[in-house]
């Protein structure tokens, strides 16, 4: 970032990631649906828009349903559950859950109750009653890997905090009732609403290396200001911020110290700071999205 005080910090540009990967994966996803019973379909509660796959309906049809919104705990509850609610009228099976207690057994008994129906056609047509084969499926970052080891009650699979750390379907056994099928997370080939797109980069879901840093550290500071002016006001002791940010950042690089040689602002070293400290859920209890 150029320190020149007449330089705007926040250049607007739109973000689009949608690697490789993520389209085999809705490839594969495509050819194994015939084997699937039911979807268990994971949203971020911090970001239940934003976290939900626009074209998820086309890729897996009329599959029965579970929306489990993960990292509860770390969500503005208040917000959240009107977004929640909303789905719920929609029709959807919604369950909330704190990934760090592992409160899992609601959605395994409204696995077997949906698993009971699916059964119950399986006999009537002369077929043997079987385990629910559940895909699990979601955007990146949002604790599709940590969901799977609460059901399971140990560590099965691996987990990262970064996009992309899911590589391949997988099989896993939950019980003698459920075997899942794990996918890495996958997003849609173009995001045209930037602002979700900002806050998905804000939360971790689009990979760092792509992203113009100085651009989400000044989309975290002004989505603070507009929604939670007071945890901004608490972690910086900012109550204003100028349309090019430059006060801002001159605050918190002289709070924390990211000070270049000769005591100017190092702007890099606080657009990290921002993202960091947001990341680590230093400013609490937040959701960004708004129905």
């Amino acid at each position: 970032m150029n320190n020149s005080s007449n330089e705007k910090v926040f250049q607007k540009s739109n973000i689009n990631w949608f690697p490789g990967h993520m389209a085999k994966t809705k490839r594969e996803i495509s050819e194994k649906l015939n084997l699937i019973d039911i979807v268990y379909e994971v949203i971020d509660a911090r970001m239940p828009l934003s976290s939900k796959i626009v074209d998820i309906d086309e890729l897996i049809k009329d599959k029965p349903r579970i929306l489990i919104a993960t990292k509860y705990d770390l969500c503005d509850t208040n917000e959240t559950d009107k977004i929640l609610n909303y789905y719920k009228d929609y029709g959807y099976i919604v369950i909330p859950v704190d990934l760090m207690r592992g409160n899992c057994l609601k959605i395994v008994n409204e696995t077997k109750k949906i698993m009971s129906v699916i059964n119950s056609d399986r006999l009537s047509k002369g077929m043997r009653e079987r385990a629910a084969r559940v895909l699990i499926i979601g955007a990146p970052n949002v604790g599709k890997s940590t969901l799977i080891n609460r059901l399971v009650g140990k560590k099965s699979v691996g987990v990262g905090n970064t996009p992309g750390f899911t590589k391949n379907l997988s099989w896993i056994r939950v019980n003698k009732d459920i075997e899942l099928l794990d996918s890495p997370g996958i997003l849609w080939p173009k995001i045209d609403n930037q602002e979700q797109a900002h806050i998905l980069a804000a939360f971790s879901s689009i990979k760092e290396e792509i992203l113009n840093l100085d651009q989400i550290a000044c989309f975290i500071l002004k989505k603070l200001f507009e929604l939670y002016p007071d945890k901004l006001f608490e972690r910086y002791g900012i109550n204003q911020l100028d349309e090019d940010y430059i006060g801002a950042y001159d605050m918190i690089g002289k709070k924390r110290g990211a000070l270049s040689r000769g005591g100017i602002v190092d702007y890099e070293k606080v657009s990290n700071i921002i993202v960091r400290d947001f990341k680590n859920g230093y400013f609490g209890k937040i959701t960004l999205d708004r129905l």
